[in-house]
């Protein structure tokens, strides 16, 4: 199965990717984790990407879109695999059906991680890291919900929408019972 997760930050898709992943016996794929071992393996693409993030700038596109391509084309990807945090945009979006489609594969489903923002508020107090106060996490909201809103319109006809307040199986069990529901 390939997928897609998208939420808000603090809605637990890297919780749900972990779970879902070893269900499913495909790799969970964050672009975080890609970002973080292309830069320790000192990978081209991550002394490039190393080179924005000194400058102060975000990577560009391009650079996320190989990371992925790369491992997307590792051999534990290739019955399926869970995407969490990529695509991010409708042009990443684009260039992941592309990548896809070299592949003659498709995605299976979107899966977008429905939660109340004042319950994401206090998930990520609650976590105390000193970069999640309330200002930054309305913030990062915004910009989700910003960014996101398009992706959800791009993927509409792939999207599952899943409740993701309550236990993490209790949240998981909803996933799969929801994607079974659709033909996922």
């Amino acid at each position: 199965m390939r997928l897609v997760l998208v939420g808000p930050p603090g809605a637990g898709k890297g919780t749900q990717a972990e779970q879902m992943a070893k269900r499913l016996d495909v790799p969970h794929i964050s672009t975080g984790d890609l970002f973080r071992a292309n830069l320790k393996d000192e990978t081209e693409l991550g002394l490039e990407a190393k080179r924005y993030m000194d400058a102060g700038n975000l990577v560009p596109n391009e650079v996320t879109v190989a990371m992925v391509k790369d491992r997307l084309g590792d051999s534990d990807a290739a019955k399926g695999f869970i995407l969490d945090g990529f695509p991010r945009t409708t042009s990443q979006a684009g260039s992941l059906g592309e990548i896809l489609k070299d592949k003659g594969l498709e995605l299976d489903a979107v899966v977008q991680f429905e939660v109340d923002d004042e319950v994401v508020v206090q998930r990520l107090l609650a976590r105390g890291r000193s970069d999640d106060n309330e200002d930054v996490i309305r913030n990062r909201q915004q910009v989700y919900r910003d960014e996101t809103f398009p992706l959800l319109q791009y993927y509409a006809d792939r999207l599952v929408v899943v409740d993701a307040v309550g236990e993490v199986d209790e949240i998981t069990e909803r996933v799969f019972t929801a994607l079974d529901n659709r033909g996922a």
